[in-house]
């Protein structure tokens, strides 16, 4: 019976490249290893058992060829996966993630809240809730078309999670620019249209319609105002700009 089992085993050799190694245990980064699987499962299952999720993996090939996530592994198949490519040309092959974002829309877990703050500083859509659980991160993503980000792999595993990106970094500068980087960014960023509180957008307003709200020296010496659509918070081009972390001023094309 015991000979018989390990007969019907499936022997699956298996190698990531890149970033891809961050999820792997030591021994299997950088070089090939394999796996005995006890039934036939899919490519995506295969991948997510090695604690990478799928959201990570843009190409998959399969002994030489373009793989998407439903193919099921067969004995003595060679799984090679890659990440997100950025200058590299695959257009012949099977891309299993969209490039690039047209309209950028996240969706932040509750522990990337200053992340959050950062992205709506640079213009970029982010909805954020600090008391949201997995389940109805899940939901919003999904109803809102947005794009997860999160520091909870397990999290992106979910089968209902098309787009998202694990945050390897855990302070809130390096997520910026790693998110900017990850997302291709850079060139569209606008500083300062959103409401770094509530997401919504912001638009010029007269100083007359928000003297009231204006503490005196503010009301003195700045004349240009723009208010937040939704939250009506009052936003200006005060000194505060200039304490923002050099970095994000960089990023943010402030500097």
């Amino acid at each position: 019976m015991g000979d018989r089992q390990k007969q019907n085993k499936l022997t699956v050799t298996l190698r990531f490249y890149e970033e891809l190694n961050d999820f792997l245990n030591p021994g299997r980064r950088n070089s090939e290893f394999e796996r005995q699987l006890p039934e036939t499962t899919s490519v995506k299952d295969l991948i997510e058992g090695c604690q990478v999720p799928h959201t990570e993996v843009d190409m998959i090939l399969v002994n030489g060829e373009s793989s998407g996530f439903d193919r099921l592994v067969r004995d003595g198949d060679r799984v090679s996966v890659y990440p997100v490519f950025e200058s590299l040309d695959i257009s012949s092959a099977t891309r299993l993630q969209e490039r690039p974002l047209r309209d950028p829309r996240f969706l932040a877990d509750v522990n990337l809240g200053k992340l959050a703050r950062y992205l709506r500083m640079a213009g970029f859509d982010t909805s954020y809730r600090n008391d949201a659980r997995d389940e109805e991160l899940a939901e919003q993503m999904i109803r809102e078309n947005r794009t997860l980000l999160t520091r909870d792999r397990r999290l992106l595993m979910r089968r209902v999670v098309e787009k998202g990106y694990l945050v390897r970094s855990d302070r809130p500068v390096d997520q910026l620019e790693e998110v900017m980087r990850r997302f291709d960014l850079a060139g569209k960023v606008a500083p300062f249209t959103r409401c770094m509180h509530c997401n919504g957008l912001l638009c010029p307003v007269p100083k007359e319609e928000v003297t009231q709200r204006l503490r005196p020296l503010t009301r003195k010496y700045y004349d240009s105002f723009s208010q937040c659509r939704q939250c009506e918070r009052v936003y200006w081009k005060g000194s505060h700009r200039d304490r923002i972390d050099p970095r994000v001023q960089v990023l943010l094309g402030m500097s």
